[in-house]
């Protein structure tokens, strides 16, 4: 099947994401992302100049669907700023589930691209840099109607939470610690006011 050039780099970035998240990124040659797409390497390689570049593209479309899933999970929650965050949570908890979730990608490349100036590397450190900034965004708005002692401290503690459902759900599952993180983002609400 003929593809257009966008459509066939969107198909292969779709395969080297089941690969790179499933299988882990160094694992996964570019040959065997090429026959899983089924293109030929040379195709792959005039669609990324090498294989650091497929990562890079990986790790950008990974934060940009990431970003967007939070945005909604927020507003699912409505207008107010504690139902926006707890819906964060509860979506969480639907991510996470049996054989969705091996656990966040960006802690992953993290871990298997410890070089701060490898692209995998600074584009994943900008996802977790967005991701406090947007607990602190969130906070903010919530401690206009609700008196929050240390509003800095509380999206830290939220950033918090979350890193660890994906550090836990890895070797422990959704019914382990995990299961608990919209309860202990219940009481840092309550427990944060003024």
């Amino acid at each position: 099947m003929r593809r257009a050039g966008t459509e066939t780099r969107e198909h292969v970035l779709r395969v080297a994401h089941e690969l790179f998240y499933w299988q882990g990124i160094r694992a996964t040659g570019v040959d065997r992302v090429a026959a899983e797409a089924g293109v030929a390497p040379t195709t792959l390689y005039r669609l990324f100049a090498s294989k650091d570049d497929l990562i890079a593209a990986y790790i950008d479309r990974s934060k940009g669907y990431y970003q967007s899933w939070f945005d909604e999970s927020a507003r699912a929650g409505g207008d107010v700023p504690r139902d926006q965050i707890l819906a964060i949570f509860d979506a969480i908890a639907d991510q996470v589930g049996p054989e969705q979730c091996r656990g966040c990608p960006f802690l992953m490349a993290l871990a298997e691209f410890p070089d701060a100036n490898h692209p995998a590397h600074r584009t994943s450190v900008e996802q977790k840099t967005w991701l406090r900034q947007r607990f602190g965004e969130l906070v903010a708005d919530h401690a206009r109607t609700v008196p929050v002692a240390d509003p800095e401290q509380l999206a830290d503690y939220l950033a918090l939470v979350m890193e660890g459902v994906y550090a836990s759900v890895q070797a422990l599952g959704d019914g382990g610690p995990a299961r608990s993180a919209r309860a202990l983002v219940e009481r840092l609400l309550a427990t944060a006011a003024t």
